[in-house]
């Protein structure tokens, strides 16, 4: 599509499930809803809203339940995948469309997968940035977890009791935010060979194991100041409880155990990224997992936050992909 000028980025809270969605859209044309991971909100896209935009679709990026200005339900399992595929598709309603091409970050990534999946009626395309599709089945999660890293404990069993990350995080949001981002980040993660941040010793929190004193390139204090204000207000356990929610995934999806996701898609990873070391396995079996997919990625020398860490190449892959699903016609 030819780029041309597009108006600004409009907020606006529309009914879901979850209550109220709050997101943020950019531009006219086909629609595509961007999802982002924890720690995270709308504005992890905020490069590409107006990329996507000048290229000629709609681009809408969704704060998830649980973030936000979005609903914050009270109870742990109103944050499980089903929830959440269900709050996607009632934003594409909401917005007077009938289907979307969804891309997701991280967790988003999750959401993104899980909701191509489950309704390929409303989803005709999914981008996944940093985690690969997993199909669900295999081991029950919290047994997978418990299992890594020996005599410490991995981050995901670590915010599995309610209240105990919330304990580390809340009495200095920000500073917790700027370790988190740095210790995930291309220039600022630990070096290799470092202790893993990803892991806690006994009687420790994450937070012992995160850079300290520099924020990667890609996160001014301006931009720190947008993600730690939202949290400051909302706090941390809306957005942890998707983690405490993967067993009960686990349980919901068993009917959808190995199935692949056959859309037309595209996964975009950091060399760095941890993430893709853990689930090597996961990418190497793509052509079983996503017979769509178009194209596999990977950004040498960037870590985590891929869209904001290599902003432009990101963007630009994303538009090419999409045009590509243009000019193929309806799927």
């Amino acid at each position: 599509m030819t780029q041309t000028p597009a108006p600004g980025p409009r907020h606006r809270l529309v009914p879901s499930p979850a209550g109220r969605t709050h997101l943020v859209e950019q531009g006219s044309g086909p629609l595509v809803l961007l999802v982002h991971g924890f720690p995270e909100s709308w504005y992890a896209w905020r490069h590409q809203l107006p990329a996507l935009a000048a290229a000629g679709y709609r681009a809408a990026a969704l704060d998830v339940r649980g973030y936000g200005r979005s609903s914050r339900p009270d109870a742990v399992d109103a944050y499980r995948l089903r929830d959440l595929v269900d709050d996607s598709v009632a934003v594409v309603e909401a917005l007077g469309e009938r289907s979307a091409v969804i891309v997701g970050h991280d967790w988003g990534a999750n959401i993104a997968a899980t909701s191509a999946l489950l309704r390929p009626d409303v989803f005709r395309a999914v981008g996944l940035l940093s985690v690969p599709y997993t199909p669900p089945g295999g081991p029950r999660p919290s047994e997978i977890f418990a299992g890594m890293g020996g005599g410490e404990e991995f981050y995901v069993s670590y915010f599995q009791t309610p209240g105990r990350a919330e304990a580390e995080i809340e009495p200095d949001v920000r500073g917790w935010l700027a370790g988190f981002y740095a210790a995930l980040s291309a220039g600022t993660m630990p070096a290799p060979g470092a202790p893993d941040p990803h892991f806690v010793t006994p009687g420790g929190t994450l937070r012992d194991r995160f850079p300290d004193g520099r924020l990667p390139d890609w996160l001014g204090e301006r931009e720190l100041d947008v993600f730690a204000g939202e949290f400051e207000r909302t706090g941390l356990t809306g957005a942890l409880n998707r983690y405490r929610n993967m067993d009960r995934d686990w349980e919901d999806l068993a009917d959808h155990a190995g199935a692949p996701v056959i859309q037309p898609s595209l996964f975009v990873g950091g060399g760095l990224d941890a993430s893709l070391a853990w689930l090597s396995d996961a990418v190497k079996a793509f052509p079983v997992t996503l017979p769509g997919l178009s194209g596999s990625h990977i950004l040498e020398d960037a870590g985590h936050f891929v869209q904001q860490e290599r902003p432009d190449e990101v963007s630009r892959l994303l538009v090419d992909w999409l045009d590509s699903l243009d000019q193929a016609g309806p799927t």
